[in-house]
């Protein structure tokens, strides 16, 4: 959601500090979240918003006008757990929280490690056409 006025973020906490104070906080909680749950990630802005690595894309946070949003990189998933995300606002495979709503730790949790999985697969994968 930062304006033209503000550089390129060169890391998480840059992203976080130019976004608007109410949406600071929920950025910080999506961000502990992950790192807590999959301490193995890197973090990196790509895409202009803070994405978290592990072995690919992991996930990512970022803001637009309303809300925080969860990228979750993998419509698949999203399909899925459609039934587990029905109260949850989503777009794509992107989940949405207005600032300060209190967050859906587990299920956040959960998404993140379904995520890890996934990657660990898709390289498992790679490696065995070798």
């Amino acid at each position: 959601m930062r304006g033209s006025d503000y550089p390129t973020p060169q890391n998480s906490d840059e992203y976080i500090a130019q976004q608007p104070f109410e949406f600071r906080a929920t950025l910080e909680e999506l961000r502990s979240i992950i790192l807590n749950t999959a301490p193995q990630v890197t973090e990196s802005i790509s895409y202009q918003i803070p994405c978290y690595k592990y072995l690919y894309m992991l996930v990512g946070i970022g803001v637009n006008k309303k809300y925080c949003s969860f990228y979750v990189m993998s419509p698949g998933l999203i399909k899925t757990m459609k039934d587990e995300l029905k109260e949850v606002k989503l777009s794509g495979s992107t989940l949405h929280f207005k600032p300060n709503e209190t967050l859906p730790v587990d299920l956040i949790q959960k998404i993140i490690l379904a995520r890890v999985s996934q990657n660990e697969l898709l390289a498992q994968s790679k490696k065995n056409k070798k």
